[in-house]
């Protein structure tokens, strides 16, 4: 039977036999047919797969912000024909903070087998290696761009922290990675613990937890890096 495969790309320009297994790669080079967030990076994925890998004979379809809603169903069709797919975000897992989402439930709807692949996730290793309560945490994606409601929605989210003992999970556009760092620090009480984790999987990969008090005296250099941030106590 035919299925949506899930497959999990590289957090940034690693080695895939760094932190992909043997088996994706079987399976990847049994899938023609491909929805992915950006074509150009999808390809050269598939090319640090198998640099032999014939791309021209693949079908991509793309999947971002800007894909009109009514063409997704169409996508799956492969799939009814008996052909394998395969759904890959820019970087990561597919489905987390990105528009693959919105596929896989239409998968389900249709009764269509998903199949998620072991890969790497920036969520998961940042909180693996935060040293913060991983039993109960929230990934909260992007915090409000204006100022003040991003300072309301802070504060509200450590609150609860301390209310629940529940780590809250943010990721931002990298650059604008300076800019949320100081307002973690404005809003923020001193105990409370940032960690910082980016670049991770990759050589100049940076993790750090320190009480907000500790990060006022400095604040490491991560402006345009892919970043996770992390509240905790």
């Amino acid at each position: 039977m035919a299925k949506l495969f899930l497959i999990p790309v590289t957090l940034g320009d690693s080695e895939t036999s760094a932190v992909i297994p043997q088996n994706n790669r079987e399976v990847i080079l049994s899938i023609s047919h491909f929805i992915v967030e950006n074509i150009r990076t999808a390809r050269r994925f598939l090319k640090k797969i198998d640099r032999n890998i014939d791309i021209d004979s693949l079908q991509f379809f793309e999947l971002n912000k800007h894909t009109d809603k009514n063409e997704l169903t169409s996508f799956l069709n492969p799939i009814k024909e008996g052909n394998h797919a395969g759904l890959m975000s820019e970087a990561g897992c597919p489905g987390v903070a990105d528009p693959g989402a919105d596929i896989v439930k239409i998968a389900h709807q249709q009764k269509i087998q998903v199949a998620p692949l072991v890969g790497p996730s920036s969520i998961l290793l940042a909180m693996m290696a935060s040293g913060m309560n991983g039993q109960n945490f929230a990934f909260n994606g992007y915090l409000p761009i204006k100022k003040g409601e991003k300072t309301k929605e802070i504060r509200r989210l450590e609150n609860r922290i301390y209310s629940e003992n529940q780590s809250q999970v943010f990721i931002e556009a990298p650059y604008r990675n300076k800019a949320v760092l100081e307002d973690f620090i404005s809003a923020c009480k001193d105990q409370t613990l940032l960690c910082i984790a980016c670049d991770l999987t990759l050589e100049s990969e940076f993790i750090q937890t320190k009480p907000i008090s500790s990060w006022k005296k400095k604040l490491p250099d991560i402006q345009k890096r892919p970043a996770i941030f992390i509240l905790g106590k």
